[in-house]
């Protein structure tokens, strides 16, 4: 579990993932521990262009962003079991995690990835007024991180004091982002799309950082967002009025064209359907068009020239299948017209306008909760994004702030109410901030801001910290739609999760347990708790967040069963309930899990072994079963 994963991440080099992607397709170009670069281009020379040329971002630490990018996180998930087992919250596939990003990313991945449909985040803008200073948790001495990036000493102390000085600096913001959106990318579907909010003092280096995770060729825009009017007497030069929102596809070829619905208003003159969809029939000649003149002969013989919408080779292929027709028009000339077929959407536009939008603060102060944010974006701005998304799926905010995203999502699912398979599920993830910290920290409105989050966390009896805003906003609005919306059956609840780091004492614990102990250590089953212990594996597992575990009573001892998985951690195995099991498995046709996860501290060697030795008879039994034990520390 957290001691494996810490041996583990000891052996993580810079690289190594994509070295064994590289082993995997290209294993002739490795020999002796070195790799000929020379063999490859051969691989690819008749495929793609290998050139020595181009450029690149360039920052203080990026190799040690990729690095923490590739490190596991130590984190547990603990579920929130009191608030998850209410009636609106028990079946829901919405997700609200509180913890730090970078190790919520690295556990979705275990289960996720691939799977969300859209992303959308607002990180800190790095203004130097938003909040945004760097930390990270991982302690690495000079040395140690000097050998792993292959790097001097002198540099290693470098990166290392741009993270623990809490430095605001471009290099310092970049290496923030860069393992997040790493993770984010490997998240996405192959039709996903990320939307990412930024203003001028960090939009061209993220630009350049996205080409170089996403690829250049899966950049869709950058949408300039207008955000006020009037003011900026203070202004050095000119008053900003607008911030951005940058655009990437997971892969253009699968999710590149983005489509928002037309307007009731629009579709109203798709009057007419046919077997190949909704049409209305448009004029051929225009007064301006791109296409050459040419000559259209009509069913009486009558030479018509003009300015077609269509190129000749266009029209020609219409007239065939029946999408042309002749009108004669009261004048006695021809009208020459085609099926104009509706499109799949409309296409989104590069400017948003400041009177599309609300104010940023009123979707807050709706719901009760003015002054408790600073800056947060709309609901309509973000449900404007949502738009592109069809067939339903995941929606991903991992700087989910006041939770904006997940009001949107609400939202969004209100209107498509007519059509279930549609609707968007969320994961909003949230670090923990601590309000009183911050009140005592900063100064003028930020801490105003946190003074009156804090009063109205009282007044709710939530803990003071920055994702209960969040938490509590999401429970306000879902009251608020659902009392307007009364006849839709939609999912309002979420499911909450804290991640948690292991106590020093608990790591302590696990370094100097003795898996060959003749006891287990029953304090390292309660210093989680058995809930916390299932939900972290069942998603390392690949079942996600929300499934639907089974738990199993077998003489009095609780086991867990999902899929291909049985888990036991729970202490005191008894011969009896081994002896129980094994009847389950040769009795049982639809018990067959092949994999037995155990909590390794749990069970004494003894345990262990008498386990293994009675399940090791279901090999040659009529399920010809191979049970896989995984002793997890």
């Amino acid at each position: 579990m957290i001691k494996d994963i810490i041996d583990a991440n000891n052996n993580v080099t810079v690289g190594a993932k994509e070295i064994e992607i590289l082993k995997e397709h290209f294993p002739a170009c490795f020999r002796n521990g070195s790799f000929d670069i020379e063999r490859l281009k051969e691989y690819l020379k008749d495929k793609i262009h290998v050139t020595e040329e181009g450029y690149e971002l360039r920052f203080l630490g990026k190799n040690y962003a990729r690095l923490l990018a590739s490190l596991d996180t130590t984190t547990v998930i603990v579920p929130d079991a009191e608030h998850n087992n209410l009636p609106e919250n028990k079946d829901s596939k919405n997700i609200y995690i509180s913890g730090d990003n970078l190790d919520a990313l690295k556990h979705l991945l275990k289960s996720y990835a691939g799977s969300i449909k859209c992303i959308y985040i607002d990180p800190p803008y790095n203004t130097g007024s938003d909040d945004f200073v760097y930390t990270d948790s991982f302690n690495f001495t000079v040395e140690e991180l000097a050998s792993k990036l292959s790097i001097s000493e002198e540099q290693a102390s470098r990166v290392l004091d741009l993270t623990r000085r809490g430095s605001a600096t471009h290099s310092a913001w970049l290496m923030f982002m860069l393992p997040r959106l790493l993770l984010a990318r490997d998240l996405l579907s192959k039709d996903g799309v990320i939307f990412i909010s930024i203003d001028d003092n960090e939009q061209s280096n993220l630009k350049l950082l996205c080409d170089d995770i996403f690829g250049e060729e899966n950049f869709l825009s950058i949408l300039a967002r207008r955000t006020k009017s009037g003011g900026g007497s203070a202004a050095d030069s000119f008053a900003v009025e607008h911030d951005y929102i940058c655009a990437y596809a997971r892969d253009i070829n699968y999710g590149g064209k983005l489509f928002i619905p037309f307007t009731e208003e629009y579709l109203k003159r798709y009057s007419e359907e046919d077997e190949h969809g909704k049409y209305f029939w448009d004029t051929m000649e225009r007064s301006s068009t791109k296409t050459r003149p040419y000559t259209i002969t009509a069913p009486d013989g009558t030479e018509l020239t003009g300015k077609w919408f269509r190129s000749k080779e266009r029209f020609l292929k219409d007239k065939e299948i029946g999408e042309i027709r002749f009108l004669k028009k009261n004048d006695g000339n021809w009208s020459v017209q085609f099926k104009q077929r509706l499109a799949p959407g409309k296409k989104m536009r590069t400017l948003l306008y400041e009177n599309d939008f609300k104010s940023y603060s009123d979707d807050l102060d709706e719901l009760g909760l003015a002054g408790t944010f600073s800056y947060p974006k709309t609901v309509y701005l973000i449900q404007y994004l949502l738009q592109v998304v069809d067939n339903g799926g995941i929606v991903l905010d991992f700087f989910s702030g006041s939770a904006t995203t997940a009001q949107a999502v609400m939202a969004e699912n209100i209107k498509r109410s007519a059509c279930q398979d549609d609707a968007l599920t969320y994961i909003m993830v949230q670090i923990p901030e601590n309000l009183d910290e911050k009140v005592v920290r900063e100064s003028g409105d930020t801490r105003e801001i946190a003074k009156k989050a804090i009063s109205k966390l009282d007044e709710c009896h939530r803990p003071h910290s920055l994702d209960y805003i969040g938490i509590e906003r999401i429970i306000r609005a879902a009251k608020k739609y659902q009392s307007e919306n009364s006849l839709f059956s939609l999912n309002y609840g979420f499911k909450h999760f804290t991640l948690q780091e292991p106590t020093n004492q608990s790591i302590e614990k696990m370094e100097q347990f003795d898996p060959h102990s003749i006891f287990g250590d029953k304090t390292l089953v309660d210093e989680f708790g058995v809930p916390t212990i299932l939900t972290t594996w069942l998603v390392r597992d690949g079942y996600g967040l929300t499934p639907d575990v089974k738990t199993l009573n077998i003489e009095g001892y609780e086991l867990y069963y999902m899929d291909k998985h049985l888990y036991i951690i729970n202490p005191n195995l008894s011969n009896e309930v081994v002896a129980s099991l094994l009847d389950r498995y040769q009795s049982d046709a639809g018990f067959n899990p092949q994999n037995i996860v155990i909590y390794g501290y749990a069970l004494s060697w003894g345990e262990l072994q008498g386990l293994k030795d009675s399940l090791r008879v279901i090999r040659d039994g009529e399920k010809n079963m191979r049970i896989n034990f995984d002793i997890r520390y």
